[in-house]
């Protein structure tokens, strides 16, 4: 889950996770690389994506560890949920500010990447982890988690310790 990806590169024994956003989240990217700093070589660089938009992106280093990360999140190589995952609010927190918004008090993960059963199962995490409700919405024509109005503050009250300046918009 989140804007990070999980890869191993063809002949290589281990994975790494490339972390990657736009030049607008530089803030944020700065902020994920001093959490994973012990793990990376060089800091976050820029580079030139599709069209003129620019990027900010960085890379750890390949480790067995991480090469479980990837082995538990991909199957065939497309992300999945795994049955037994658990999240902290650290965790939750990242996932909100790679894959979240909000829209008035509203708040939104954009989960339409994952099957309707992985997203099942992130609801229910959600609830049982959280005690937060949430319903599936369509989004065009694929269907993302909505958190409900009710638990929208409470989902950013377990997440605001850990949302750097730069994303407090994000929360309601």
């Amino acid at each position: 889950m989140g804007d990070g990806y999980l890869r191993i590169i063809p002949r290589r024994k281990n994975a790494f996770l490339e972390v990657n956003h736009s030049i607008k989240q530089k803030d944020y990217v700065d902020w994920k690389y001093s959490v994973l700093q012990s793990i990376v070589k060089n800091g976050p660089k820029l580079r030139n994506g599709n069209g003129n938009r620019i990027a900010c992106r960085f890379y750890t280093c390949c480790s067995p560890e991480i090469t479980d990360l990837f082995r538990y999140f991909y199957k065939d190589r497309k992300k999945i949920i795994p049955d037994d995952l658990q999240i902290n609010p650290f965790s939750l927190a990242v996932w909100y500010m790679d894959d979240g918004s909000k829209s008035g008090d509203s708040i939104y993960l954009n989960t339409q990447q994952f099957s309707i059963e992985d997203q099942n199962k992130l609801q229910k995490l959600l609830l049982n982890q959280f005690n937060i409700n949430s319903n599936l919405n369509k989004d065009k024509e694929y269907m993302r988690i909505r958190i409900i109005t009710a638990d929208a503050k409470k989902f950013c009250n377990i997440i605001r310790e850990f949302i750097p300046q730069s994303m407090q918009y994000k929360l309601v």
